[in-house]
């Protein structure tokens, strides 16, 4: 599957299931971690679960399943990991501690609306 259909069926998932200030920050020039990052955000732990499940379940229908899930237990910040694609999601508070949109602000913020496109 290509990174903008994952792109697209994560920032839809999220926004279905209402999360908080969304944002794709493409990364690929300064990391080989991943190509892109998807940033959202949940006001407790069981909205953040809700949306790391609706994430992966809707990816999952399409055949990507993620490598790799961190932080799932404590539900603070879920990483999901698809390899070029990772959608972190974090409760509002650990969002702003970690501020990883200051820590990767050399990326390329990517428009929501041109995914959906």
């Amino acid at each position: 599957m290509e990174n903008k259909e994952i792109l697209k069926i994560a920032v839809t998932a999220l926004q279905d299931k209402k999360a908080k200030n969304i944002k794709i920050i493409k990364v690929g020039d300064l990391t080989i971690i991943a190509e892109y990052f998807i940033l959202a955000g949940g006001t407790n732990t069981t909205q953040v679960k809700a949306l790391a499940d609706e994430v992966e379940r809707r990816l999952s229908e399409k055949g990507a399943a993620p490598k790799r899930t961190e932080g799932y237990r404590g539900a603070n910040w879920i990483a999901l990991d698809f390899t070029d694609v990772i959608v972190h999601i974090f409760h509002e508070e650990t969002r702003e501690f970690y501020d990883l949109e200051r820590l990767w602000e050399d990326g390329e913020f990517i428009d929501i609306e041109e995914i959906k496109k």
